[in-house]
C-alpha cells in the first residue's frame, strides 16, 4: 500500500500495537496532541 499527503492533508487512521500490551490509534489522539510518527525502515537489518 502506497499513499502520500500533500501539506495540511490528516493523515489516515491507524493502529499500532504499544509497549503496554493494548493497541493505540491515531483516532484516539487526533485534537488533543500533536503527534509524530518515525518509521525506520530496514532498522534492525544487517548491512
Amino acid at each position: 500500500m502506497s499513499s502520500s499527503l500533500n501539506i495540511g492533508e490528516l493523515a489516515p487512521d491507524f493502529t499500532l500495537p504499544a509497549t503496554t500490551k493494548h493497541e493505540l490509534s491515531l483516532s484516539e489522539y487526533r485534537g488533543k496532541m500533536n503527534i509524530v510518527v518515525a518509521f525506520y525502515g530496514m532498522d534492525f537489518t544487517p548491512g
